[in-house]
Protein backbone atom coordinates (compact mmCIF):
# COMPACT_ATOMS: atom_id res chain seq x y z
CA UNK A 1 0.00 0.00 0.00
CA UNK A 2 1.55 3.34 -1.04
CA UNK A 3 2.19 5.78 1.75
CA UNK A 4 0.54 9.19 1.71
CA UNK A 5 2.69 12.16 0.71
CA UNK A 6 4.66 13.59 3.60
CA UNK A 7 4.28 10.60 5.92
CA UNK A 8 6.75 7.83 6.55
CA UNK A 9 5.53 4.36 7.47
CA UNK A 10 7.33 2.37 10.14
CA UNK A 11 8.78 0.05 7.54
CA UNK A 12 10.17 3.01 5.55
CA UNK A 13 9.62 1.30 2.24
CA UNK A 14 6.21 2.62 1.20
CA UNK A 15 5.27 -0.80 -0.08
CA UNK A 16 8.28 -1.00 -2.38
CA UNK A 17 10.88 -3.65 -1.84
CA UNK A 18 14.24 -2.55 -3.14
CA UNK A 19 17.30 -4.67 -3.35
CA UNK A 20 19.73 -3.46 -0.73
CA UNK A 21 23.49 -3.82 -0.95
CA UNK A 22 24.82 -6.54 1.36
CA UNK A 23 26.97 -5.21 4.16
CA UNK A 24 30.58 -6.28 4.35
CA UNK A 25 31.05 -8.50 7.38
CA UNK A 26 33.64 -8.56 10.13
CA UNK A 27 35.05 -11.27 12.36
CA UNK A 28 36.56 -11.46 15.83
CA UNK A 29 40.16 -12.61 16.01
CA UNK A 30 42.38 -13.24 19.02
CA UNK A 31 45.83 -11.68 18.61
CA UNK A 32 48.47 -14.46 18.44
CA UNK A 33 50.97 -12.16 20.21
CA UNK A 34 49.08 -10.70 23.20
CA UNK A 35 45.74 -12.56 23.23
CA UNK A 36 43.54 -9.45 22.83
CA UNK A 37 40.32 -9.90 20.83
CA UNK A 38 40.09 -7.67 17.73
CA UNK A 39 37.27 -7.02 15.26
CA UNK A 40 38.61 -7.54 11.75
CA UNK A 41 36.51 -6.15 8.87
CA UNK A 42 36.41 -8.09 5.60
CA UNK A 43 37.18 -4.87 3.70
CA UNK A 44 39.17 -1.87 4.91
CA UNK A 45 41.55 0.74 3.55
CA UNK A 46 44.56 -0.49 5.56
CA UNK A 47 45.45 -3.86 7.05
CA UNK A 48 44.49 -5.20 10.48
CA UNK A 49 46.62 -4.49 13.52
CA UNK A 50 46.03 -5.46 17.11
CA UNK A 51 44.43 -2.67 19.10
CA UNK A 52 46.52 -3.56 22.16
CA UNK A 53 50.03 -4.50 20.99
CA UNK A 54 49.81 -2.85 17.50
CA UNK A 55 51.29 -5.88 15.71
CA UNK A 56 50.00 -7.02 12.30
CA UNK A 57 47.18 -9.56 12.39
CA UNK A 58 46.39 -12.27 9.83
CA UNK A 59 43.59 -11.13 7.52
CA UNK A 60 41.21 -13.95 6.65
CA UNK A 61 37.82 -13.06 5.16
CA UNK A 62 34.91 -14.77 3.44
CA UNK A 63 33.53 -13.26 0.24
CA UNK A 64 30.64 -13.98 -2.08
CA UNK A 65 29.10 -12.70 -5.29
CA UNK A 66 27.81 -9.53 -3.61
CA UNK A 67 30.95 -8.34 -1.80
CA UNK A 68 33.90 -9.88 -3.67
CA UNK A 69 34.89 -6.63 -5.35
CA UNK A 70 35.13 -4.74 -2.04
CA UNK A 71 36.80 -7.60 -0.18
CA UNK A 72 39.34 -8.90 -2.74
CA UNK A 73 39.68 -6.68 -5.81
CA UNK A 74 39.94 -3.41 -3.87
CA UNK A 75 42.13 -4.85 -1.12
CA UNK A 76 45.07 -2.63 -0.13
CA UNK A 77 47.28 -5.74 0.10
CA UNK A 78 47.46 -8.65 -2.37
CA UNK A 79 44.56 -11.08 -1.96
CA UNK A 80 45.07 -14.84 -1.97
CA UNK A 81 41.66 -16.13 -3.09
CA UNK A 82 40.69 -19.70 -2.25
CA UNK A 83 37.75 -21.15 -4.22
CA UNK A 84 36.59 -24.09 -2.10
CA UNK A 85 33.60 -26.22 -1.08
CA UNK A 86 32.69 -27.88 2.21
CA UNK A 87 32.34 -31.31 0.58
CA UNK A 88 35.81 -31.15 -1.10
CA UNK A 89 38.48 -33.25 0.63
CA UNK A 90 41.51 -31.52 -0.99
CA UNK A 91 39.98 -28.15 -0.02
CA UNK A 92 39.88 -29.22 3.61
CA UNK A 93 43.51 -30.37 3.37
CA UNK A 94 44.83 -27.12 1.87
CA UNK A 95 42.81 -24.77 4.10
CA UNK A 96 45.06 -25.06 7.21
CA UNK A 97 48.13 -24.45 5.02
CA UNK A 98 46.54 -21.29 3.59
CA UNK A 99 45.64 -20.07 7.08
CA UNK A 100 49.22 -20.66 8.22
CA UNK A 101 50.52 -18.70 5.21
CA UNK A 102 48.15 -15.85 6.09
CA UNK A 103 49.49 -15.88 9.67
CA UNK A 104 53.13 -15.95 8.50
CA UNK A 105 52.50 -13.05 6.11
CA UNK A 106 50.27 -10.96 8.39
CA UNK A 107 50.03 -7.43 7.01
CA UNK A 108 51.29 -8.53 3.59
CA UNK A 109 48.39 -10.63 2.23
CA UNK A 110 44.68 -11.17 2.75
CA UNK A 111 43.25 -14.68 2.51
CA UNK A 112 39.82 -14.50 0.87
CA UNK A 113 37.74 -17.67 0.98
CA UNK A 114 34.98 -18.13 -1.63
CA UNK A 115 32.52 -21.02 -1.27
CA UNK A 116 31.77 -22.09 -4.85
CA UNK A 117 28.38 -23.50 -3.88
CA UNK A 118 27.30 -20.14 -2.42
CA UNK A 119 28.93 -17.98 -5.15
CA UNK A 120 28.35 -19.53 -8.58
CA UNK A 121 28.75 -16.13 -10.29
CA UNK A 122 32.35 -15.83 -9.14
CA UNK A 123 33.06 -19.41 -10.20
CA UNK A 124 31.86 -18.56 -13.72
CA UNK A 125 33.62 -15.20 -13.81
CA UNK A 126 37.01 -16.70 -12.91
CA UNK A 127 36.38 -19.90 -14.93
CA UNK A 128 36.88 -22.20 -11.95
CA UNK A 129 36.84 -25.74 -13.35
CA UNK A 130 38.33 -27.58 -10.36
CA UNK A 131 38.56 -26.95 -6.66
CA UNK A 132 40.48 -25.88 -4.81
CA UNK A 133 41.51 -23.10 -7.18
CA UNK A 134 43.76 -20.38 -5.83
CA UNK A 135 44.24 -16.89 -7.29
CA UNK A 136 46.49 -14.04 -6.30
CA UNK A 137 44.93 -10.65 -7.02
CA UNK A 138 47.12 -7.54 -6.90
CA UNK A 139 45.76 -4.09 -7.75
CA UNK A 140 42.51 -5.68 -8.95
CA UNK A 141 44.20 -8.02 -11.44
CA UNK A 142 44.83 -11.77 -11.29
CA UNK A 143 48.61 -12.26 -11.30
CA UNK A 144 48.75 -15.99 -10.49
CA UNK A 145 46.48 -19.02 -10.61
CA UNK A 146 46.85 -22.53 -9.14
CA UNK A 147 44.40 -25.43 -9.36
CA UNK A 148 44.57 -28.38 -7.00
CA UNK A 149 46.08 -28.92 -3.58
CA UNK A 150 49.89 -28.89 -3.80
CA UNK A 151 52.10 -29.72 -0.81
CA UNK A 152 52.78 -26.90 1.66
CA UNK A 153 56.32 -26.21 0.37
CA UNK A 154 55.13 -25.93 -3.24
CA UNK A 155 52.25 -23.69 -2.22
CA UNK A 156 54.58 -21.41 -0.23
CA UNK A 157 56.97 -21.16 -3.19
CA UNK A 158 54.09 -20.44 -5.61
CA UNK A 159 52.76 -17.69 -3.34
CA UNK A 160 56.20 -16.09 -2.89
CA UNK A 161 56.71 -16.04 -6.67
CA UNK A 162 53.24 -14.59 -7.22
CA UNK A 163 53.79 -11.84 -4.66
CA UNK A 164 57.14 -10.96 -6.28
CA UNK A 165 55.45 -10.62 -9.68
CA UNK A 166 54.57 -7.10 -10.71
CA UNK A 167 50.96 -6.76 -11.82
CA UNK A 168 50.47 -5.30 -15.28
CA UNK A 169 49.79 -1.61 -15.25
CA UNK A 170 51.53 -1.07 -11.91
CA UNK A 171 54.54 1.19 -11.73
CA UNK A 172 57.94 0.23 -10.35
Amino acid sequence: MPCPAGSVPWSHDCGRTERRRHAVTSALLKCPHCGATNRIPAAASGHPRCGKCRRDLPWIADAGDADFSAVAEHSPVPALVDFWAAWCGPCRMVSPVLEKLAQERAGKIKLVKVDVDQSPGLSRRFDVQAIPTLLVIKDGKVVARQAGAPPAAALRSWLDNALATRSEGSRQ
